[in-house]
């Protein structure tokens, strides 16, 4: 028993370390490079908020996360029409996150889209110095009559 146990500890022992660095990695400021969606059904891809979306995602010591993203070239809304389109072209949402392996889990508290409020959404991610490469599993977007894609993100930390 006292042999289990040992092993158990040295598991948690080399395991959190390496999970505490990639949080550490994770901490601080991100601005949107890109952001491209693809589709399940055909394989295309399209940047739904155009070749230089604005954006910036920041993960806290403490495990808070938060991201907007914008397309570019966005006007001020004058009209309903308008504060529709507006609604359309942004994302945007925070929450308590834990890393797990090559992913992180974000539970939304706050999200301009209310159906997000409550669930977790999981990113995988990849760091290469200060480039991160996000991808997101596969979902229906509205955007795009609910089919079925997953999002591919490029940021670079802020410094």
């Amino acid at each position: 028993m006292k042999k289990i146990l040992a092993a158990i500890s040295l598991l948690f022992a080399f395991s959190f370390p390496a999970l505490a660095d990639d949080q550490q990695q994770l901490v601080g400021v991100w601005k949107l490079q890109t952001y491209e969606v693809e589709f399940q059904d055909t394989d295309e891809r399209k940047a739904p908020f155009g070749n230089h979306p604005n954006g910036y995602g920041i993960f806290t010591a403490e495990g808070r996360t938060m991201a907007i993203l914008t397309a570019e070239d966005r006007k001020v809304p004058q009209t309903e029409a308008d504060r529709a389109l507006a609604f359309t072209t942004m994302v945007a949402y925070t929450g308590i996150y834990s890393i797990e392996g090559d992913h992180w889990v974000t539970k939304v508290d706050t999200s301009w889209n209310e159906a997000w409020i409550g669930t977790d959404q999981l990113r995988n991610f990849k760091l290469d110095g200060d480039k991160l490469t996000v991808t997101s599993n596969w979902r229906p977007y509205p955007l795009f009559d609910g089919r079925v894609a997953r999002g591919f993100l490029i940021w670079s930390r802020v410094r």
